[in-house]
């Protein structure tokens, strides 16, 4: 079992890595992963803390993340590459990997940290999720990385691409299907009406029978992406249902 301090249970190094799963072999270096410079503070014993494991991990990441990304989107522009990247390693989503993977309760923090609730602060698990793939990296490799975080990836990517409200709704359904390694997005005009100087275009998009939508506009431009926007919309709706039924 973990350690007492106090009125705070820490889970031991060796108890993280074998609830994570995470395989580190070094176990040494584990514990620099979860140590707190506010554990140091406190504890004379400790000589290092995870900054700059911190540090790596960053790097290990831009670059993972980005790979990822070029191989996965290859129509993706290099403007909107960078936007994803940074919205899939920004402090409150690499916080979210970290809530779900526990680390909080695994971390080595001083007592003055663990009472200011620094075991739930989003900017320390930040900062101890990208330390662990720092530590992972030095363990074992970048392939060891890739593996760990490829899950955390799939999973936000596909939020990330249907709620980013500021680009094309066509791209983005198309980026989505990619992410489920779907079909490409099927847009058919389904009726055309009224003048030529006032023709209305409705269309109609779909993806293997799993989602539609469908737009009406004054070109079949317009018509699409009106279409797209309905079945992004129909996406978000189901990633919310899904949310509250677990």
């Amino acid at each position: 079992m973990g350690q007492v301090k106090g009125q705070e249970l820490i889970e031991t190094p060796l108890e993280f890595n074998q609830r994570a799963g995470l395989g580190f072999k070094n176990m040494a270096l584990l514990t620099r992963v979860l140590t707190h410079r506010s554990y140091i503070n406190e504890n004379q014993d400790a000589l290092e803390d995870n900054e700059r494991l911190e540090f790596l991990g960053d790097a290990v990441l831009d670059f993972i993340v980005g790979a990822w990304l070029y191989n996965r989107y290859p129509e993706m522009t290099e403007g909107d590459l960078t936007l994803v990247r940074t919205a899939l390693v920004r402090t409150e989503q690499l916080a979210e990997f970290a809530s779900k993977l526990d680390l909080g309760r695994a971390m080595r923090l001083g007592q003055g940290e663990i009472i200011s609730g620094g075991r739930s602060r989003r900017a320390l698990l930040c900062a101890g999720f990208e330390a662990l793939v720092g530590g992972i990296y030095l363990d074992r490799g970048v392939k060891a990385v890739e593996d760990f975080f490829d899950p955390y990836i799939q999973e936000a990517i596909e939020k990330i691409l249907v709620d980013d409200h500021h680009r094309d709704p066509k791209s983005l359904l198309q980026e989505w299907a990619q992410a489920r390694s779907q079909e490409s997005p099927v847009y058919k005009t389904i009726r055309e009406s009224g003048p030529d100087h006032e023709k209305v275009f409705e269309v109609n998009v779909s993806i293997s029978g799993i989602v539609s939508g469908n737009g009406i506009g004054n070109s079949k431009r317009e018509a699409s992406k009106l279409a797209a926007q309905e079945a992004l919309d129909k996406i978000s709706q189901l990633n919310n249902q899904k949310k509250k039924g677990n």
